[in-house]
């Protein structure tokens, strides 16, 4: 990335950090570099500061809070918030198709020009998608939001690469489930709040598209992700509590990047195994927003169904990260039990979508103009609405476990910030061809049952690829050595204090001798 590390510091009072380093059996603190950036303060009992991991991950948490996060809101809401889904459908077939060409090579853009470039970019396209739905609910201008779609795919491959970056390579081994957990939690309590917005405007309504107010606060929300963006600090200046820095290239350019897009899969071809596990992983909200919300429930209860999703994925995140961190267990028995935990949710959660799903009317029934069909509200309650909202609430839980597993095994193949980024950029930008698959189909309007089965059966097919990786590749450790086979950087330049301390005690032994 265009990042530099920070200069080596002097230690000093206003600097030194809760870890320390040993020379001669005699602890010291561990320096930080001079300036605002490194100025410890005190949360609780843990001393953080502005160039920390943990305060940076929270900074993009509240990116993807106010941009993506508000994103899913308004797509929770079926049918982009409007009576009819084809102008969603349309866009959503231009923003994944854009977005999966794009993101598969943003890798490459994210460690050229750094991660706070391309993240504060990134966050501009969303504000162009909420304001092109506001436009639709007046003139109908269907190329408005298209085009807003396939630009928020660009937009979106960069912020999204620029995002996994950071989530999987800022923090230390042992923490990276939790890591990905807080982002998650702090990520979709931006899709819970924003999905509060329409409830409370729509409380009354149970027909008819959101309100002109409803898309105005969205606008201004993502407007806020965006320039927030531009205050987080480079990559080469995070410093960990340990000493240690972010695996980067020193002097990108361009040809040394598009190598590295093609070193990441030539040196590792097993990860494409891990390829259906990203194609589908973004499948299931097709069919849950527009095939089960948008079709199934009115204005009112589609908004209440949408908080609820994105509620249960906090718990879901939560869960999940911490399991995956849990410490008494070897990371390769983490990744196994793991595996097995999907294998068993997949068939049960989607079991009973099964189960729901086909005494569901079809299609033709839904979308007939001559007699509307009434959509279920939640006053109905027993069977009618009870049973699909907790369907809805196990999907959500199902949705955090996924994505949440699919980060930590990529964080667990790597610590380095350049192949992060690459891993990020496959993933989403796989992820995002097949939801404009998905997408195309259900613009097509094929069968409620058919958008279900397939979405079902690519979920269980996908982790049956997954499986060797998931089994024979991930270790307990990634070493240091093996990390920067893939940088220009020395062992000096990203070690632990600790260990830059042991390098020079045997570097002045040897000279000794």
């Amino acid at each position: 990335m265009a990042d530099e590390k920070p200069t080596t510091p002097a230690a000093t009072a206003a600097t030194a950090p809760e870890a320390t380093a040993h020379e001669n059996g005699v602890a010291e603190p561990i320096a930080r570099p001079a300036g605002w950036m490194y100025k410890g303060f005190k949360v609780g009992k843990h001393e953080l500061w502005y160039a920390s991991p943990i305060v940076q991950l929270l900074m993009v948490a509240m990116v993807c809070f106010l941009c993506p996060g508000m994103f899913n809101a308004i797509s929770g809401l079926g049918a982009g918030g409007q009576v009819d889904a084809t102008a969603q459908n349309n866009a959503s077939t231009a923003l994944y198709s854009t977005f999966a060409v794009v993101a598969f090579f943003s890798g490459t853009i994210a460690n050229k020009l750094g991660v706070k470039l391309t993240l504060a970019f990134g966050g501009i396209g969303y504000c162009i998608y909420a304001a092109s739905f506001l436009s639709y609910s007046h003139n109908q201008n269907n190329g408005f939001v298209i085009f807003a779609g396939a630009f928020l795919g660009v937009c979106a491959g960069l912020l999204w690469t620029a995002q996994g970056t950071i989530m999987m390579s800022y923090p230390p081994e042992e923490k990276k489930g939790r890591y990905i957990s807080w982002f998650w939690i702090i990520f979709n309590l931006g899709a819970v709040i924003g999905s509060l917005i329409p409830l409370g405007q729509n409380i009354n309504s149970t027909a008819g598209p959101v309100t002109d107010g409803t898309y105005i606060g969205f606008i201004v929300l993502m407007l806020c992700g965006a320039v927030l963006a531009l205050f987080l600090c480079n990559a080469g200046n995070v410093q960990r509590e340990d000493g240690s820095h972010v695996i980067l290239m020193k002097n990108p350019s361009w040809k040394t990047e598009i190598l590295g897009l093609v070193e990441t899969l030539t040196q590792s071809p097993w990860v494409v195994l891990l390829f259906p596990m990203f194609f589908a992983s973004n499948v299931f909200y097709t069919y849950q927003s527009n095939d089960m919300n948008a079709a199934h429930f009115n204005t009112r209860t589609r908004a209440l169904n949408n908080t609820l999703y994105w509620s249960s994925q906090i718990f879901g995140a939560v869960i999940t990260g911490y399991a995956l961190d849990f410490g008494p267990a070897r990371r390769s028995v983490r990744a196994k039990g793991s595996f097995v935990v999907l294998f068993i949710l997949t068939f049960v959660i989607w079991g009973g979508g099964y189960a729901w799903q086909k005494q569901q009317v079809t299609r033709e029934v839904v979308e007939d103009v001559d007699h509307p069909y009434v959509g279920v509200d939640w006053t109905d309650g027993g069977e009618k609405y009870i049973a699909p909202m907790w369907l809805f609430i196990f999907y959500g839980f199902y949705d955090a476990t996924w994505q949440t597993c699919i980060y930590w095994y990529m964080g667990a193949l790597s610590n380095s910030g350049r192949k992060a980024a690459n891993l990020a950029g496959f993933y989403k930008g796989i992820q995002s061809a097949g939801a404009a698959v998905f997408w195309r189909l259900d613009g097509l309007k094929k069968p409620y049952d058919t958008m279900f089965g397939a979405t079902w059966g690519l979920l269980g097919g996908a982790l049956v690829f997954a499986a060797p990786v998931i089994w024979l590749k991930i270790k307990d450790t990634v070493s240091i050595e093996d990390d920067l086979k893939f940088s220009d950087e020395t062992i000096t330049d990203v070690a632990p204090t600790k260990d830059k301390v042991a390098l020079s005690l045997e570097h002045k032994k040897e000279e000794e001798v």
